[in-house]
């Protein structure tokens, strides 16, 4: 058995990392911003206020995204927090929006 083929070598991960913190850590936080402004909006903040707080507050969340990607130990586990939450936060939001029109 080649184990070339059935390991990815160090490289691979290191490239799985990156992309891991860039662009699933990009869709957590966009899934954030989306929940806190809809969230934010629902119970009574103006929704600019809103929208900017979740906005600064997006970007302490993707900056710990970022860093979490490079410093846990399980990419598997990344890859499933950092692109399954984005995804329920983002449905979260979504359903909370149609509930508020």
């Amino acid at each position: 058995m080649d184990t070339l083929t059935s390991y990815p070598g160090p490289r691979m991960l290191i490239a799985l990392r990156i992309c891991a913190a860039i662009f699933a850590g990009y869709g957590f936080t966009w899934g954030f911003i989306a929940g806190a402004t809809a969230g934010l909006f629902a119970l009574g903040m103006a929704f600019h206020d809103a929208e900017h707080l979740s906005a600064i507050l997006g970007l302490v969340v993707y900056l710990c995204a970022f860093l979490w990607a490079f410093s846990a130990r399980s990419l598997g586990r990344v890859w499933a927090v950092l692109v399954g939450g984005g995804a329920a936060m983002a449905i979260a939001a979504s359903l909370l929006q149609r509930h508020l029109i």
